[in-house]
């Protein structure tokens, strides 16, 4: 039986290891450790929050000096024109500025972030850099906060109102497409077909029915208007577009009336008792939840964990009025997310997730605590030789992942496309990019696409790594090393011959472990890795290639 009952107790390494690589992006060795001492309650509570940015938006230039940052996305006062270069660099600007404090960030914020841009996305190109640097910031005002009050501002997004064609939908020409979207991905659900324009949860005339309390809402891309809560720029009403008539929709929402507004300041009314309406349904709070669980445990929802698992979590998203902490708190903490509410000795939760492109690559660059050119100094190897090149187009893009660029409406098909879900991530079209991750590492090059020679800035030497990181007690010995190195790098532990494989036939060579520590302290006497890279690179290449790394 699933069980949203407490884990109580002390987390250990393998438990605090989960629940790390489940909520950030950033994994550590010292990170776990840490939180192995902890209660899962204690835990949480650092991991449960949206911490503060390390720079609070992008930079153009060698440069912190706001002199030289022609390019403004916090202010919308100051005129961000004219631009050092094209409107679609500084975009990836943008994208370069979310990865690295998404690398940097070790609470929750950047993951639910993307989280919630998977349930409401955009593409980065729908707009102007600084139009979407708004979207993101919309998303992390959000990202702990109450879901209904996020979908609330959502609709007056300039980008969201670009993308789904809102801007356009006034009582002279309706545009379906936003209200459609709304009902079917952001809130309700479709729910299954019942009968012709009969969705279970809504129906075709509802869809109609929202598009007309949607109409009027227009976009502001000078960014002069700014929500007074949010402090992020937003769109606008014109009123003279709004269908002021009264809206009656089905049997589905109790035949609810919505009347028409009479001003500017009634569209919003109108939209806020639409919004309360979808809510009141329950099928809004289990659609909330089912999502949530897919992306942070499984993507296998079965009838024991609907019942179990959807259904109280829903209520627990009721009861709160629809704030996502309490939600989140008490799935992180269950049993059931540590895979301890049976007595099968099967992992259905631990390591049964494959990792998104993103999960990979940040979570692989923080552990090994490569060094990223600094986004002051070396402004151009940040941007453009690392995150750029590096990041964005081989270690995501040729992993079939373009970072805030969704395939369609729906968002990326590993997050909610049955039956293969996750599986989309691990196919013949990415899994080249994925296992040339550990190379890309190693060598500093791009070794896929255009140029595989060429730098990506970045370079880890494994050995001074090793040396310096902490990984083991006592590097010199050989079991000890590798032992430590499968306890933080994967999910699991191997059964023993899976250890043995990796062990001796990969990091020995078949040779004597004493071979090993003889060219390890030859090493610190020496400071020549020459000897002792082989075999680490060796078995950093195997054990990210193997299967076990490649979920968690």
């Amino acid at each position: 039986m699933a069980s949203l009952n407490p884990f109580t107790g002390t987390l250990g390494q393998r438990r605090a290891a989960h629940l790390l690589r489940r909520t950030s992006y950033r994994f550590t060795k010292a990170r776990v450790d840490q939180l192995a001492t902890q209660t899962v309650d204690q835990a949480l509570a650092s991991l449960l929050t949206v911490q503060p940015l390390q720079l609070d938006q992008p930079i153009w230039g060698d440069t912190l000096s706001p002199t030289t940052t022609t390019a403004t996305w916090i202010n919308p006062a100051v005129p961000i024109l004219p631009l050092p270069d094209s409107d679609f660099n500084l975009q990836r600007r943008v994208l370069s500025w979310w990865l690295n404090e998404a690398l940097l960030n070790n609470g929750i914020g950047h993951k639910m972030a993307f989280f919630l841009h998977q349930f409401q996305p955009v593409t980065y190109l729908t707009s102007k850099s600084t139009v979407f640097y708004d979207y993101l910031s919309l998303l992390r005002w959000g990202s702990l906060g109450n879901f209904k009050k996020l979908i609330t501002k959502m609709v007056v997004d300039n980008t969201m109102l670009r993308y789904l064609n809102n801007s356009q939908n006034s009582k002279y020409n309706p545009n379906e497409n936003f209200a459609r979207e709304f009902l079917e991905l952001f809130t309700i659900g479709k729910g299954p077909q019942i009968g012709p324009g009969d969705y279970t949860t809504y129906t075709e005339d509802d869809v109609v029915q929202a598009a007309r309390v949607l109409t009027g809402f227009t976009e502001r891309t000078q960014r002069d208007m700014t929500d007074p809560e949010t402090g992020v720029p937003r769109g606008t009403v014109t009123f003279s577009r709004h269908d002021t008539g009264s809206k009656t929709f089905s049997s589905k929402f109790q035949n609810t009336v919505i009347p028409g507004a009479t001003n500017a300041a009634g569209v919003y009314t109108e939209l806020d008792t639409f919004i309360t309406m979808v809510f009141a349904q329950p099928e809004t709070a289990k659609n909330f939840c089912r999502r949530l669980y897919r992306h942070f445990i499984s993507r296998n929802i079965t009838a024991e964990i609907e019942t179990d698992i959807i259904a109280p979590l829903a209520t627990t998203f009721i009861n709160n009025n629809f704030e996502i902490l309490p939600v989140l708190r008490q799935l992180l903490k269950s049993q059931h997310f540590f895979d301890l509410d049976d007595s099968d000795n099967t992992n259905e939760i631990v390591g049964a997730m494959i990792r998104s492109p993103l999960e990979l690559a940040l979570q692989s660059l923080s552990f090994f605590n490569v060094a990223i050119p600094s986004v002051a100094t070396e402004n151009n190897k940040h941007h453009n030789n690392f995150y750029s090149s590096g990041v964005m187009e081989r270690m995501l893009g040729y992993a079939n992942m373009v970072l805030f660029y969704p395939p369609d409406v729906a968002g990326y098909p590993a997050y909610h496309q049955a039956p293969e879900f996750n599986r989309h991530w691990f196919n013949s079209s990415s899994i080249i990019a994925r296992y040339k991750l550990p190379a890309m590492l190693l060598t500093g090059k791009r070794q896929i696409g255009s140029s595989p020679n060429s730098s990506i800035a970045i370079k880890l030497s494994i050995a001074s790594w090793v040396k310096t990181s902490g990984i083991c007690a006592d590097p010199a010995d050989a079991f000890v090393l590798v032992h430590s190195l499968i306890d933080y790098m994967l999910p699991n532990q191997p059964d023993a011959d899976r250890f043995d494989y990796f062990f001796t036939q990969i990091f020995l060579d078949n040779l004597p472990a004493a071979d090993w520590t003889y060219e390890w302290e030859n090493y610190l006497t020496s400071n020549n890795d020459a000897e002792i890279k082989i075999p680490l690179e060796r078995l950093v290449n195997y054990l990210m290639f193997s299967p076990e790394y490649q979920t968690f």
